[in-house]
């Protein structure tokens, strides 16, 4: 087991076990240790439904598939180099005023036990900001877990627009012609981005398409009229009009218009019969409330999270009962998340509220269930994060934006203005 490149010890936390199942397998040329606890804890998951259920059954077999090369007290080393083991010693040296009852306590325990004893510098990887800190005030080595996290801190998350002066012919050209080149305009744009040129008083805006600069579509054949109040609601309605791009992800500030424009192209695709029907998804999680809790059918339960889609829908039409008509004939459907896995989406439109509390396994799983004929929409305020162990950089919606933003078979814009009203713009800058 002998190497030029110093091994690192590594002690995983439950919380990066159960956002990524595959973390297991990320520390190659390296010793992972999982405390004896986070057995435990992974083992009180095993019934839930969704990703956390998947990813503590996973793990659990996994480890039982490595008893067959060796023993975990020992150690069992992996095709990439990569030791496993399970601690089962704590130092009895943990601070007295850390409770032994906490896992979070145990597994800094473990890190102690191997620091005095083995000399080994660990490092507890953990998704829980606590208990970072918590490490960092005793001096124990801990980080977060990276692994999906594909910008810096401080860096730009794509906003799916590039703004650039231009002259005065390259602006004439574009209006005359109907399509100006990128290689004219001397940038290099991902696809389907969109771009903003400005001289002067003039201007022009377009969408990427195979190399040029296009106008932009922007009409809904049916349901209602919309008009779009500022620039980014007209991109966003480009992406939501064109058959070509499956998917598309939206972000803006509350207000900024991304749940009614989608719901508008949904509704009428649904007319267009471009689509047979219409699937709604968010995550349930951030509430803290088991939908289990709440009395009724599935319905019933979803309802206290679909709030924004039902106001949506009233205030284009005054009146619910077409809403209402289309779900109790399942062309409208209201689901979990976490019901997803399994299903299959063709002719579908899929709406997916609030990403940004998902991770980009829960994304993953949705997207991957999308069929022939059908749409997907992601959309969220990354700024807002209520999940646990996720934030602006690391949530399911920013990773999906940055790994396909160079795709041709996506699409993404960024709502900056708030429209709902002046008071909510003011509220959303200033407080």
């Amino acid at each position: 087991m002998t190497n030029s490149k110093k091994r690192k010890t590594f002690i995983i936390d439950t919380s990066v076990l159960l956002y990524d199942m595959k973390s297991i397998h990320s520390f190659p040329e390296n010793d992972v240790i999982i405390p004896l606890i986070v057995l435990d804890e992974i083992d009180r998951f095993k019934e839930k439904p969704g990703i956390l259920g998947e990813s503590a059954r996973y793990i659990n077999r996994f480890l039982d598939s490595l008893r067959e090369k060796g023993n975990l007290y020992d150690g069992v080393l992996l095709e990439n180099n990569q030791l496993i083991r399970v601690e089962t010693s704590h130092y009895e040296k943990t601070p007295k005023s850390l409770d032994l009852k906490s896992g979070d306590n145990i597994i800094i325990g473990v890190a102690i036990y191997l620091n005095a004893t083995k000399k080994s510098n660990a490092i507890v990887v953990t998704k829980d900001i606590n208990f970072r800190v918590k490490c960092d005030a005793l001096k124990i080595s801990a980080e977060d877990y990276y692994k999906d996290r594909i910008i810096d801190e401080g860096d730009t998350v794509y906003t799916g627009q590039h703004i650039k002066e231009v002259t005065s012919d390259i602006v004439n050209t574009f209006y005359e012609d109907g399509k100006v080149s990128c290689s004219d305009l001397g940038v290099e744009l991902n696809p389907n981005q969109f771009f903003t040129g400005k001289f002067q008083k003039q201007s022009m805006i377009g969408v990427e398409k195979n190399g040029n600069i296009i106008p932009l579509n922007t009409v809904l054949e049916k349901t209602c009229s919309i008009n779009p109040r500022n620039k980014e609601q007209k991109f966003a309605l480009d992406l939501l009009s064109r058959q070509d791009i499956p998917l598309i992800s939206l972000t803006g500030k509350a207000g900024s218009g991304k749940t009614f424009l989608t719901l508008m192209a949904a509704l009428s695709g649904l007319q267009d019969k471009k689509y047979e029907r219409i699937v709604i998804t968010r995550t349930l999680q951030p509430v803290g409330r088991s939908i289990g809790f709440l009395p009724g059918d599935l319905n019933d339960k979803m309802d206290p999270w679909m709030g924004g889609i039902v106001d949506n829908v009233r205030n284009a039409f005054k009146d619910l009962t077409y809403f209402s008509l289309m779900k109790e004939k399942g062309i409208i459907e209201i689901v979990p998340l976490s019901f997803i896995r399994g299903r299959t989406f063709d002719n579908t439109f899929i709406i997916v509220d609030e990403a940004q509390n998902s991770t980009i396994h829960e994304l993953k799983t949705v997207i991957t269930r999308v069929g022939e004929g059908s749409k997907i929409v992601i959309m969220g305020d990354i700024d807002q994060i209520d999940t646990p162990y996720i934030d602006s950089l690391s949530n399911g919606l920013t990773v999906v934006i940055e790994k396909l933003k160079s795709e041709m078979l996506t699409g993404h814009i960024t709502l900056m203005k708030g429209e709902r009203s002046a008071l909510a713009t003011l509220a959303s800058k200033v407080i």
